[in-house]
């Protein structure tokens, strides 16, 4: 069914049992959830499935190290049982990673250490492997890059890293296969709420922002699943929400991320330093061929869709990154640079202007007008939201019981591989398609490559089977070149723009994504 079908048929009089509003991480998982329940499922995403915060994270799937310092365990428990089931049910594009805490004080090896054994303790038969304490000859031959200056030795530990917007591309497929209808560049303009024979009912009222057109469509539960925006939809529901709910759900923070060549640190392992000058952590962890350096964790009052980063959080990674390897990071040296928001949970005793404060713990609150809305959390956890969103709905008969658990063992789209997974460290290629290569290489152009891991083919694949729309959609989220390269994206960007034309016969918006690729540099992005 092509886009205008779809949207054919969402059109058409019929009651869906639950709309979603919001394809990022958390609402591709309620989409999926629900509808290996047997639910009707229509997902709206007003731009790219997972177009803003979920494409823009450090890349990891974790328990938390940083929790664990603050004594979170039961949040660090949860999530150490959610990896191991992404790891399972998407190995093709969640893989194990180790990590390695560099020490240059005597106490650092034992003090980390210790906390880290904990970690392993928690994770239970959920580990991926043993936490071990390297003399300064293994960190060195672990961390090849890493500063040797004073260095004692280190802690070795295991965590996972994932391809974020793939991950969310096979649950929106994932979604559809089971079921629900999915579909990007679709805006939601209002809820309203309406009075049916079984029940209550909500109005959707939707603007088709490639084609122009608007529809509507009913449904029975709506969730807003919209991230850092999810207060801007509780403004564009009817009747209002009481003045008793919060007013505000979400205060935003944002991560920046640096993306340099893998020469600064060729191994396979991550390094993480756990206290920086100011406290935070850094990461410095090997990604589709290249090195990703973060993040940061600012407070910001206003919600961008393209943030960009301040000029001192870029000074914070370069500086700092320049002190854990043994050659200085430049400006210069930047391939791509990345901002993404954070849907911190607003707490009223929050310390003005602090992040540090506020929990990263997911909240749902469902409004007097039947709205649901679920925001925080990460990405790690998608899965356990989703469960606890579907239990509220229930709880508030919103939707009538039906068992669920299925989620935690369905395969997710190409994970039905026959050989073992190449490392997510490796440059990018069609094994990241998984058992859904065979499929690509159907496409026309094969044979055709355009660079950074890209085929004809591959482009093909997303206009015909992944929703892709335009030239962002392939080089952000279906490759992630622009992530990875961002001169390199804006070099393919015409290549690909053809051969969107070809299969879509729409506007691919070349320019719009020229404009974006020079603001992933660093000349046009530090404010």
């Amino acid at each position: 069914m092509n886009r205008s079908q779809l949207i054919e048929s969402l059109s058409r009089e019929c009651v869906y049992d639950l709309a979603v509003v919001g394809g990022g991480a958390t609402g591709l998982g309620v989409a999926l959830d629900a509808a290996l329940r047997g639910f009707s499922v229509v997902l709206l995403e007003s731009h790219d499935f997972a177009g803003g915060t979920s494409s823009r994270s450090t890349k990891l799937l974790h328990g938390g190290v940083r929790y664990l310092a603050q004594g979170n365990l039961a949040l660090v428990r949860e999530a150490l049982a959610e990896r191991a089931t992404v790891l399972r049910i998407a190995p093709h594009l969640a893989q194990p990673l180790p990590f390695v805490m560099p020490s240059y004080k005597w106490w650092q090896t034992p003090f980390y250490g210790i906390g880290l054994k904990l970690y392993d303790l928690l994770a239970g038969s959920a580990g991926l492997g043993r936490t071990e304490f390297l003399s300064r000859a293994q960190t060195l031959q672990a961390l090849p890059g890493v500063n040797p200056d004073g260095l004692r030795g280190g802690v070795k530990y295991w965590d996972g890293q994932f391809d974020d917007a793939r991950l969310a591309l096979a649950l929106a497929r994932s979604a559809e296969a089971a079921g629900a209808h999915v579909l990007n560049y679709a805006e939601v303009k209002a809820v309203r709420q309406l009075s049916g024979s079984e029940g209550p009912l909500s109005l959707v009222d939707v603007t088709d922002r490639r084609g122009g057109g608007s529809f509507q469509l009913q449904a029975r539960c709506v969730v807003n699943a919209t991230g850092v925006w999810v207060d801007a939809l509780r403004d564009h529901t009817q009747p209002p929400a009481n003045p008793g709910t919060p007013s505000r759900m979400v205060s935003p923070s944002q991560g920046v991320h640096v993306v340099v060549d893998r020469d600064f640190m060729p191994g396979g392992h991550a390094l993480l330093v756990p206290k920086t000058r100011d406290g935070r952590v850094l990461f410095a962890v090997p990604w589709l061929g290249k090195l990703v350096l973060g993040t940061t964790d600012t407070p910001r009052k206003d919600l961008p869709r393209e943030p960009d980063a301040f000029a001192e959080e870029l000074e914070f990674i370069l500086g700092e990154a320049s002190q854990a390897l043994s050659r200085p990071v430049r400006s210069q040296d930047i391939k791509s640079l990345w901002v993404g928001l954070r849907p911190l949970v607003a707490a009223p005793a929050a310390a003005e202007g602090s992040t540090k404060v506020l929990s990263r713990e997911h909240t749902i609150v469902v409004d007097p007008n039947g709205l649901v809305t679920v925001t925080g959390g990460k990405w790690t956890t998608y899965r356990a939201m989703a469960e606890d969103v579907l239990e509220r709905c229930f709880a508030s008969q919103l939707l009538p019981r039906r068992a669920g658990g299925q989620s935690a063992t369905h395969e997710l789209k190409g994970a039905a591989m026959a050989s073992p997974a190449t490392p997510l460290h490796a440059a990018p290629g069609l094994h990241l398609y998984g058992s859904d290569g065979v499929q690509v290489n159907d496409c026309p152009g094969q044979d055709n490559a355009l660079g950074g891991g890209l085929t004809e083919a591959m482009v093909r694949f997303a206009a015909r089977f992944e929703h892709a729309q335009t030239v962002e959609d392939v080089l952000a989220r279906r490759s992630r070149i622009l992530f990875l390269d961002a001169a390199e994206a804006a070099r393919l960007a015409p290549a690909v723009a053809n051969i969107l034309q070809q299969e879509l016969g729409t506007d691919p918006a070349l320019q719009s994504f020229l404009d974006l690729s020079a603001r992933y540099l660093p000349a046009s992005n530090a404010i």
